[in-house]
């Protein structure tokens, strides 16, 4: 077997025990001897790292290591992709691949190794810290983009003819509590906010419905001590009209809805028709609905320009009552003068409210042309 030293001038062989001066570079140390080797890579750079035996120093000032890089590799890259690997056998495949245990497993294989060089090693070949995102929304509808366009221009429409249009949704159910809040925010240095961990400390909640009016960049948020139910849905949007609609359009005949497919205002929720319908008659007013295609919820318009900027506000801050949730959304603005108006809603809202065919039929609604289940109008008796 020929060694790596063949290639090195008499004069420059060193002996088993000698030590090879090192140069400190900005790249890693590595020793003439190992600069001398065919094939021998920076292991910082993109290069493929299949190479012989190579001799590299992995700390300052250290003797020179031998190891099989070869073989070290496909053993990590086996443990760290064991379904594309073809080792869905491996012992980390359902346990946590932290360095520490990737280093652990690998001298058990027999490699010499740690969790730094480990670390080193799986950058260069292309690893980094990935969390998990919610890109997958399912099949798409085939008529998607066309629904979206719909809408679009709709709501122009409506706002060029200065009538009436509200995005609304729920956000997400809020413990009530002296609860962890996630993110953070500058405080005094040693004051951190402590806080309980466990949900039956202090038991309560939150369900908030928000009401986002496009044409003027006023909102409305509802806070239900009760049941999250469509009966508070609607309601929440007779409290945003005589509270904010009213004043803003005093003399409209009509109301333009864009909500989600899904939940309590739901395109198939038979009582999200029958409610809507009570509150037409209430108003003496049309109330147009377009729901956005199934999939899709987060394009809600006041997902993004409402919620997202409340979660921001109240981020780090406990929500320890009902009174410190409607301060905090009260309080929430934005660089464009988002305005919020936030009030509790004490009422009771029984669940499971079951619509029968006769109550459906007295529904005075008109359905469009384009995806009916999607676009309708009810219109007061």
């Amino acid at each position: 077997m020929t060694s790596v030293f063949d290639a090195l001038p008499p004069q420059r062989k060193p002996n088993a025990l000698e030590r090879v001066p090192f140069r400190r570079s900005r790249g890693p140390l590595v020793s003439p001897v190992a600069r001398s080797a065919k094939g021998c890579v920076n292991l910082r750079s993109q290069a493929p790292l299949r190479i012989p035996d190579a001799f590299v120093n992995r700390a300052a000032g250290a003797s020179v290591r031998l190891i099989q890089i070869n073989t070290l590799l496909e053993s990590l890259e086996h443990l760290v992709e064991p379904v594309t690997r073809g080792a869905p056998e491996s012992a980390l495949r359902w346990t946590c691949k932290s360095l520490r245990q990737l280093s652990g497993e690998l001298c058990r294989q027999g490699h010499k190794t740690s969790h730094r060089m480990v670390g080193e090693l799986l950058r260069d070949l292309g690893y980094s810290l990935q969390a998990n995102t919610r890109a997958i929304e399912g099949d798409s509808h085939p008529d998607r983009n066309a629904q979206f366009e719909h809408i679009h221009q709709t709501v122009q429409g409506r706002i060029e003819a200065s009538l009436p249009v509200i995005s609304v949704d729920t956000k997400k159910k809020e413990l009530v509590g002296n609860f962890k809040n996630a993110d953070r925010e500058l405080r005094p240095k040693g004051e951190p906010v402590r806080v309980h961990g466990f949900v039956n400390l202090e038991p309560g909640a939150a369900n908030l419905y928000g009401v986002d009016e496009l044409a003027h960049n006023e909102g409305w948020v509802s806070v239900c001590v009760d049941h999250e139910t469509i009966e508070f849905t609607v309601e929440s949007i007779r409290r945003w009209w005589y509270g904010i609609g009213r004043p803003l359009y005093p003399g409209a005949k009509q109301l333009l809805i864009t909500a989600d497919g899904g939940g309590s205002n739901g395109s198939r929720a038979r009582l999200w028709e029958v409610e809507l319908q009570k509150l037409a008659d209430e108003l003496r007013m049309a109330i147009d609905v377009c729901h956005l295609p199934p999939g899709t919820s987060k394009w809600n318009k006041i997902e993004h320009h409402m919620f997202s900027f409340i979660t921001q506000n109240w981020r780090e801050k406990p929500l320890v009552s009902h009174e410190v949730i409607i301060k905090l959304i009260a309080a929430t603005t934005n660089k464009e003068g988002l305005n919020i108006a936030c009030k509790l809603d004490p009422n009771t809202y029984p669940p499971d409210t079951k619509i029968s065919d006769k109550e459906m039929v007295k529904i005075n609604i008109t359905k469009n042309e384009f995806h009916g289940e999607w676009n309708y109008s009810i219109l007061p008796h």
